[in-house]
This record gives C-alpha cells, structure tokens and sequence, in this order.
C-alpha cells in the first residue's frame, strides 16, 4: 500500500500568526475543553508539588466510590487523630466526631480542608490508612493517563514524591467535569459555613468566582515550595476552557493571572464549524472496485478553534493509505483531515467512505492493471512512491 497525501478541497480561514501567551507562572496548561486543542503549554510535563490542587484527586476517587456504591453522601465518617492531626486549611474537625460525606466532599471543594481529605482518604484506604489511599490515587492516575502524577498523601501536604504535571492536573479536571456533572456545580460555590464557631473560613479562595466571566472551578493550590497555583475552568457560550498555573509568587499575582489567562482564551479563539457532517472533502482511488473513487466525508460536523483575526485561506490536507482495496462500505474509516492553524498544534478528524462500492469483477481488475501500467511506465525512474 501507498501513504499518499491528497489537497482536501476544503478551504479554512486562518489567522495572523498568533502571539504566545507570556504567562509569569513556572508552569502552565490551557486547553479548549470543547475542541481538545491545547492552547497554551509551558513546562505542562514536569512533575511538580501540586499543593491543594492534588485534592482533585481525591474528590474524583471519592466520586467514583459514589458512583459504584462503595460510599454514600450521607453516611456518616469517623475523624481519626491521623486526621485531627493536619493544619493549614482545615475544618477544624475534631477526634471523635462523625461528618457526612457531602460535608467533608464541600468542605475540600470550598474550604480546602486537609483533615477532610484524610477522613476521606481513611474510609476508602484498601488498608484504612492515608498512605494507602495515596497508593491508590497513583495506580488509579496512572491508569487515567495521569503518568506524571505520584501522590504521597490525599492534600497536596508538602512530602517527598508528592507530585502532578500541569497536563496531568488539566486532564483531570476535564475528567471532573466530563464524568461527574451532577457534582461538579459545588465547584462553584463561593461559600460554605460548616462549623458556625469559625465563621471566617466559610469562603472560597478561587479568585474568579463572581467576576462575571463564566468561572465555576476547580481548585486553588498554595505551599511554599510550589507557590501560588489554580486549577480553574470557564464556560462561555458554548466554549468552555480548563487551565492550570503553579508557581506564581502572591495570591494577587495568582488572581491577575488566572483573569488574563481566561480572556485571552475567549478572545483570541473563536470555534468554527469547517465541515458539516457528510459533505464530500476529498475522493482516494479504489483499487478494482466498480467504480474508481469514493468519497471522503467526515461522520459529523467538525469544529476546529482558531484564532479569531482572520487571515489568507490555506487547504488543508487529507491522508490516506491507497488506493483503497474494493469492496468499499458506507462508513468505514479511510482517511484523515489534517487541519494545523498557525500557532497551533496539529488538528486530525476522521473521514469514512462516502458510499458503497462493490467489487469490479474482471472488467475492473483489467483496467485496473492497465492503469497501474501505464502509471509505472510514466513514473520518473527515481519515484519512491506515489504523492
């Protein structure tokens, strides 16, 4: 078989080159949640301290056990002197007392609670302890496609090992918003009073909830070691955009730069539907079928992002491995429209044949001999293949 690259007759209006952002964080990850196109990557691989962040984890866990029945919101959770132990954000839960789950889950979502996340972490701990439960978030990241992720407790407190790429991080809070819908709107609650007695920890730290820009989610971080971070998401229309940031020196830098983050993603990129579903993008050759090309369309509408100033039109390609092999049905995946907008990266949409097409008989393994042939014989000496 020949890899061969046919022009697609699909014209595309792309942009003026797009300048990158220049984040100030060490670290970032933006993607279009609804196209899937990364639109911004700067060390998003390195394994980092995540800080509160990796909490995600630990809610997505605790979703699943939800999900299959292993826990309850309501039921009723012990807090253990493991838990009692932990400072910094806290609910300031006490030895002894039992809290519901949909307590302790709004307690890490809004609060931040790291004695939350232990309580947690304990109930769904294969062996009952924190460090358990951490081993579990590994093998279950890992099978998640997290595989820069290692977790050493269920908060993000600062430990050895205890570690999440920003891509890692994005993936995961696409996961979050993709399988659990139903509690993902707690992400953007502003305001949870759980213990009347301390009162002033009732808020939200996410900086972007309220600023009327479409933010609902997902997580603050802050330690030392990794400065200020956020894992947070917005919908605008029907675009939504997930981002993560890590090592940004103040909580106001970490608010300017989540808000520039966001507009330059909305602003800067527009969705745009570039072929609707059956319409003929290219034809490939079929090799003794009855007849000698066949359609290429894509199965549904496809919608790339690209950057809203407008620029010269460029074609995208279509790539295939033909001629394709008769007989052709209706639907089977032949080809792919590779669309790559400038500053962005490669786009790839599946093509599937148009129509049927039977097998030729002997009329069309004759003609089809033939043209190979005549091919061959006005092919330059030195071709490798066709194009």
């Amino acid at each position: 078989m020949i890899r061969t690259l046919a022009a697609a007759t699909l014209l595309i209006s792309t942009a003026l080159p797009l300048a990158a952002f220049e984040t100030r964080a060490t670290a970032a990850y933006v993607i279009d949640h609804t196209t899937g196109t990364v639109l911004l990557n700067k060390n998003a691989d390195a394994p980092l301290p995540p800080a509160s962040m990796s909490k995600l984890m630990t809610l997505y866990m605790a979703f699943e056990a939800i999900a299959r029945g292993q826990l309850n919101m309501t039921d009723q959770l012990a807090v253990s002197a493991h838990a009692n132990s932990y400072g910094g954000s806290t609910l300031f839960l006490k030895q002894g007392e039992r809290v519901s789950v949909e307590d302790l889950i709004r307690g890490i979502i809004v609060l931040s609670g790291n004695d939350a996340c232990a309580v947690i972490a304990e109930a769904l701990s294969p062996d009952g302890t924190e460090a358990g439960f951490a081993r579990l978030m590994t093998r279950r990241a890992q099978e998640m496609g997290m595989t820069n992720s290692t977790f050493a407790n269920s908060n993000g407190w600062p430990a050895a090992g205890h570690r999440m790429s920003m891509r890692d991080l994005g993936l995961l809070s696409q996961r979050l918003i993709t399988d659990f819908p139903e509690f993902y709107p707690m992400f953007a609650e502003k305001e949870f009073l759980f213990d009347a007695n301390e009162s002033s920890n009732r808020f939200n730290r996410n900086p972007l909830l309220g600023l009327g820009i479409g933010a609902d989610g997902l997580k603050t971080g802050h330690t030392q070691e990794a400065g200020y971070g956020l894992t947070g998401s917005a919908k605008q229309g029907d675009r939504r955009v997930v981002f993560v940031i890590s090592g940004l020196d103040t909580a106001a830098a970490r608010a300017q730069e989540s808000e520039a983050i966001v507009n330059w993603a909305f602003r800067q990129f527009a969705q745009r539907t570039v072929a609707d579903s059956g319409e003929r993008i290219a034809t490939a050759r079929v090799w003794e079928g009855a007849e000698p090309e066949v359609g290429l369309v894509p199965e549904g509408d496809i919608s790339v992002l690209l950057p809203i100033l407008s620029g010269a039109d460029v074609a995208a390609e279509v790539v295939y491995t033909g001629p394709v092999q008769a007989p052709v049905t209706a639907g089977t995946p032949l080809a792919e429209l590779v669309i790559q907008p400038e500053g962005l990266p490669e786009q790839r949409f599946p093509l599937v044949a148009e129509t049927d097409v039977a097998h030729g008989g002997f009329l069309a393994k004759l003609s089809t001999a033939a043209l190979s042939l005549i091919e061959r014989m006005n092919a330059p000496s030195d071709a490798e293949g066709d194009v």
